[in-house]
């Protein structure tokens, strides 16, 4: 009966397969793009090095902003003629695995170094046997990865779960680092898919799918950078998944995993235990406030994040899958609005090559722009049209 549901609508549009050849080519030309901000460190690749990015800031920077411009129009669009195309979850699947996979092959310190943090904290594991909580890569003396890695001098970030998970992609790199770069970024990729999926199965509507799956924000800080919220967030929609399942032991076992990925998951902490009794119980469930409660709680650490250092577009990744699932239209709309200002963020340094000066001021600006432009629209919609 499930497959004959997942099969039993119509293929896409012309319109509609245009829009994701369209979003799909976009996507191509901006890994392309990326190969501008190779480090002139990173020897794997330096035979690409043409120092673009640090001679042309203010063409890099109009590049960028036409990239991200594009792609908004794109998944904009998509998410808008979506609403008249009866398509199965099969197809959708395909069409969204087609087009994120583009950006497997894009430089992946194009905005944040991040990956190649990982692929150091794993080799000081992994290779050299010694605790990353204890020992900084910087004390290797004459380790190839410290030329490019920017957090050498650091002890290790994050919990002991992703120290885990990291073994795999870092195994399967076989010392070779470009090999071990694409595996990190394929491992990310994995999880992508999987969150995709429990957006689905939990919101059972392909607005919801979409509006996290093809989000810019969501692709190029996985695709590209590879960061591991996409990991994080897959158990916590799992831990969703399988409570909702009276599978209980595995679905908190999950949750561990999760926090001990990234702390910030923990303020999940009483939505999972108040929605595993409600399912105990077998008492009726308001998803409509069980998704508001979760997006608030996890928009929490978020908003703490400044207190730590600063907000870093990637986190956004927290909350999304869950206002995704609200399915209320000025929801969709800020949201889209806020990823957009997220992503803006990355303009300051791109184009003055400093954190400091007017960098934050500017962020800041760039940040509440798009959201508050959107905000003004959904209120002269409702008050006056």
């Amino acid at each position: 009966m499930k497959l004959k549901r997942l099969l039993k609508y119509g293929s896409f549009s012309r319109s509609m397969k245009m829009l994701f050849w369209g979003y799909g080519f976009s996507l191509s030309l901006f890994s392309l793009f990326s190969y501008f901000f190779i480090d002139p460190n990173f020897t794997a690749l330096r035979w690409l090095y043409s120092g673009v990015y640090a001679d042309y800031r203010l063409l890099v920077s109009f590049g960028y902003v036409l990239f991200i411009a594009l792609l908004y129009l794109f998944y904009v669009l998509i998410l808008e003629n979506i609403k008249t195309q009866n398509v199965s979850f099969l197809s959708l699947g395909k069409k969204i695995a087609i087009t994120a996979s583009v950006l497997l092959f894009s430089y992946p310190a194009m905005l944040s170094y991040d990956l190649f943090n990982y692929t150091t904290t794993a080799k000081t594991l992994f290779f050299y046997k010694e605790n990353p909580y204890l020992i900084m890569p910087i004390e290797f003396l004459n380790e190839p990865f410290l030329s490019y890695t920017h957090a050498a001098n650091k002890l290790a970030l994050y919990g002991p779960s992703w120290l885990m998970l990291s073994g795999i992609p870092y195994n399967l790199g076989f010392s070779n680092i470009l090999l071990t770069l694409f595996q990190f970024k394929l491992f990310a990729a994995l999880f992508y898919i999987g969150c995709s999926y429990f957006v689905w199965k939990l919101s059972d509507n392909k607005q919801s799918l979409l509006l996290f799956a093809l989000n810019p924000l969501v692709l190029i800080e996985t695709f590209v950078s590879g960061h591991n919220d996409i990991v994080m967030m897959f158990f916590v929609l799992a831990t969703i998944f399988l409570i909702l399942r009276k599978q209980f032991v595995i679905a908190f076992l999950l949750f561990i995993i999760s926090v001990g990925i990234k702390y910030a998951s923990i303020a999940l902490l009483p939505f999972m235990v108040f929605l595993a009794w409600r399912v105990s119980k077998n008492q009726r469930i308001k998803w409509k406030t069980i998704w508001v409660f979760a997006a608030i709680s996890m928009s929490i650490p978020f908003l703490l994040s400044p207190l730590r250092e600063e907000v870093y577009p990637w986190y956004a990744i927290w909350f999304l899958p869950f206002a995704a699932m609200i399915r209320k239209q000025y929801v969709k709309y800020l949201a889209i609005a806020f990823t957009l200002g997220l992503l803006l963020r990355y303009i300051p340094f791109m184009y003055l090559g400093t954190h400091f000066g007017i960098a934050p001021i500017a962020k800041i600006i760039l940040t509440v722009f798009p959201v508050s432009v959107a905000a003004l629209c959904i209120f002269v919609r409702k008050r006056y049209v």
